[in-house]
């Protein structure tokens, strides 16, 4: 019985959304020399890791790694665009050769995709009010803090927070920003990229308490694309070793490269 062409069509769709059934298409490193270009798939709406400059290039952190890492292939990057859901089936489905698009490493993504070296990471902290005296979880008993509900930052402070703090969970990060700046709480649980956003509206009014987690970002490759990913890595190791991801580091969240990226493999 023949399928109906329609619905194998649907099925195929359905199959690249979900990142399943459909064959990871690895990346062939001899294809992408002698063309001169890789396909990086990036996010540009995760401001400062991925963004649009006035023009409308695709720029910010994950961009200048791009750039760096073609370089370092001899090819030109050639950056497309992706967003969080699409992200590894663009990946699977042979539509970019590399992810460098904030790509958090987990257990989940290693069974679907191969993962480099971390390259950056994102830090979840708790700050508050400039010359407010908290430099510990036990710190925050009798204080107000913010979280955005259902986050890693909410499960953080939840996880460390004493008898007598008083949580206040909103619907996002922003809301609970909101709430900081308007002095509904004076402290809040924050990743630092976005507290670095907060920090140009708000300059020296706020600073980092305490951390409460970290999660490495690596470059990812469909699996099967082990000479792609043999040179990435040594890409990756060269740029923490020789200062460039620091210099981008710098540049784009006005810190060096963190440790725990530096030591994580």
């Amino acid at each position: 019985m023949k399928l109906n062409r329609r619905l194998f069509t649907a099925l195929a769709a359905s199959s690249l959304a979900l990142g399943l059934a459909m064959p990871a298409s690895a990346a062939d490193l001899a294809a992408i020399e002698s063309a001169g270009t890789i396909k990086v798939g990036m996010l540009v709406d995760f401001p400062p890791f991925g963004i649009q400059d006035a023009s409308g290039t695709p720029d910010g952190y994950d961009a200048d790694v791009a750039k760096a890492l073609a370089e370092s292939l001899g090819v030109q990057a050639q950056i497309v665009p992706v967003t969080g859901p699409n992200r590894i089936p663009y990946l699977l489905s042979g539509q970019v050769d590399v992810l460098v698009a904030s790509l958090g490493i987990t257990e989940e993504r290693a069974q679907r995709v191969d993962f480099s070296a971390p390259y950056a990471g994102i830090s979840i902290a708790v700050y508050g009010a400039t010359g407010t005296e908290v430099a510990e979880p036990a710190d925050l008993a009798g204080q107000t803090i913010a979280v955005a509900r259902a986050s890693t930052q909410d499960t953080g402070v939840t996880e460390v927070a004493p008898e007598g703090t008083e949580i206040r969970r909103f619907d996002d990060d922003a809301s609970a920003v909101q709430a900081l700046l308007s002095g509904q709480v004076n402290l809040i649980g924050l990743s630092n990229v976005v507290f670095l956003q907060v920090d140009k509206v708000a300059a020296g009014k706020f600073d980092k308490k305490f951390d409460l987690s970290s999660q490495v970002q690596g470059i990812a490759v469909a699996p099967g694309s082990d000479a792609l990913l043999e040179k990435v890595n040594a890409f990756v190791q060269t740029a923490r070793s020789d200062g460039t991801l620091d210099e981008i580091h710098q540049k784009w969240l006005g810190e060096p490269l963190p440790d725990f990226v530096k030591t994580a493999e």
